[in-house]
């Protein structure tokens, strides 16, 4: 797609790297290795504008199947907004993932109302927890490298209106980590994951079958942080979610709306206890 002298094109794996510290330029706090993750999800889906050979612009389409897709990276370099590139970006990213797809997003206030000129529909928010790292791991945690990999899947499926088996494999092997479980009778009840940001460590996901299997994978994910910031993106229609952080002394810092253009998934939400990421779902 080409206008006059600006291109949306795919991007390769090293210019992701620079969409991610556009990304931390916004506050959004990416992972140290969102981005080797996050791009084998779909090396097809990441998009950039190029306006005279420069890089203006991003956007990441991943496609999970040809029925759901999920939006991230919407990001126009400040001094080339207002100028129609995030547009033909946008356009861009929705006709890769195609018509027939129900696609995702997490939405910042300030876009919310452009999202819904778009087809998008809010079906609830993610509110960001902030919380101190620290403490002592309780008993019954087990790594999930230890659990069996496809009852990991088989749980995960619950929570997510696509198949991301591969995504898992990769996600739960990440460096600076932590990937927790609960089993019980030889089953999933609970996992977590807790991985190095760029300030502190961020949770995401963490589903549990009870808030009280939730509550020791929280505290088995904090106590990884050791001291430093721990962040949580928690959904508000989980209203056992919101007071298992408060309960903690974490503090909200950012909100975005959870978006969709087609039917809201019908997911476990009362399970959700926080959401794997903002930017791919």
């Amino acid at each position: 797609m080409t206008t006059d002298n600006f291109t949306v094109r795919p991007m390769n794996r090293s210019e992701l790297d620079l969409v991610i510290d556009w990304a931390a330029d916004e506050g959004w706090n990416p992972g140290t290795y969102d981005a080797e993750y996050f791009y084998q999800a779909d090396p097809c889906g990441f998009l950039v504008g190029e306006l005279n050979n420069e890089l203006v612009g991003s956007i990441s389409a991943v496609a999970y199947s040809k029925h759901f897709g999920f939006l991230g990276f919407y990001i126009v370099k400040p001094q080339f907004r207002g100028q129609g590139f995030g547009m033909k970006i946008w356009k861009a990213a929705m006709l890769y993932l195609g018509a027939e797809c129900n696609i995702g997003l997490d939405g910042v206030i300030a876009q919310q109302q452009n999202y819904q000129k778009s087809g998008f529909q809010i079906a609830y928010n993610h509110i960001r927890y902030e919380g101190v790292g620290g403490g002592v791991v309780p008993d019954d945690i087990v790594e999930l490298t230890t659990v069996p990999f496809e009852e990991l899947v088989a749980y995960d499926r619950q929570f997510f209106p696509a198949e991301r088996q591969d995504f898992l494999r990769r996600w739960i092997k990440q460096p600076n980590s932590a990937a927790l479980g609960v089993v019980r009778e030889g089953h999933v009840v609970g996992y977590g994951v807790i991985r190095q940001s760029r300030t502190g460590y961020r949770i995401g996901p963490l589903n549990a079958t009870d808030e009280q299997i939730a509550e020791q994978l929280l505290l088995a994910l904090v106590a990884f942080g050791s001291d430093a910031p721990v962040y949580i993106d928690v959904p508000d229609a989980n209203p056992e979610a919101i007071k298992l952080a408060q309960r903690y002394g974490m503090k909200p810092v950012f909100e975005t709306a959870r978006m969709y253009t087609k039917k809201i998934p019908n997911l476990p939400i009362n399970r959700v206890f926080g959401v794997t990421t903002l930017e791919i779902g």
